[in-house]
């Protein structure tokens, strides 16, 4: 442990999972909100179902400008993917989530099942955010992920049952979910390590 109080409260300030990391992190998944809205209007849809994807893109456009100005404002230090461990593990993941998700969608695809591609789509995207958990840590992605695996399962279901397309489901509800989190990044700090120097008032 330091000895040295400056040299601490400069590294607790420096620690990984405040400042850049939830930056970098509200603007991507802020991006892959608008995406997933973006999908969900692709059929049409209810008057107020268009609103809210409306209103949830501009609200995305706005956390992506955020959270790119938190992560230019915040050290270099104060993201998880200062790292190499953990930059590594979250490429392999990630890589991972793509190919599986690619090579998933491509054989919907090629047995006439393109319907259900928004759904593999979102239950991929759900999963890989357990393991990704532990690396970024953050406990919420927990969360995160199993909402998009209940969107999932709740747009299969629907999409099976009634005349709702599953990409309408699977896009608003993956948006909204997406959407949330990458608002909560921004503004609340208790999904994030607090870091000593910041937590000392005055």
């Amino acid at each position: 442990m330091s000895t040295n109080p400056g040299l601490s409260a400069h590294q607790d300030a420096e620690s990984p999972g405040t400042g850049r990391g939830r930056g970098i992190g509200a603007a991507i998944v802020g991006f892959f909100a608008i995406s997933w809205f973006a999908w969900g209007s692709a059929e049409p849809t209810a008057a107020a179902v268009t609103v809210l994807i409306r209103t949830g893109t501009a609200v995305g456009l706005l956390v992506i400008v955020l959270g790119a100005v938190l992560a230019v404002r915040s050290p270099a230090g104060s993201s998880v993917m200062a790292d190499p461990v953990a930059s590594r593990r979250y490429g392999i993941i990630v890589g991972l989530e793509f190919g599986l998700i690619g090579l998933g969608s491509a054989v919907l695809g090629a047995v006439g099942w393109t319907e259900w591609i928004p759904v593999a789509v979102c239950l991929g995207v759900g999963l890989h955010f357990f393991p990704l958990s532990p690396v970024l840590r953050d406990p919420g992605l927990i969360v995160l992920g199993a909402l998009l695996v209940l969107v999932a399962a709740t747009a299969l279901v629907v999409g099976l049952s009634t005349g709702v397309a599953a990409g309408t489901v699977t896009g608003v509800g993956a948006g909204v979910c997406l959407l949330v989190w990458a608002v909560s990044a921004l503004l609340d700090r208790s999904l994030y390590p607090v870091s000593r120097a910041s937590a000392v008032p005055g």
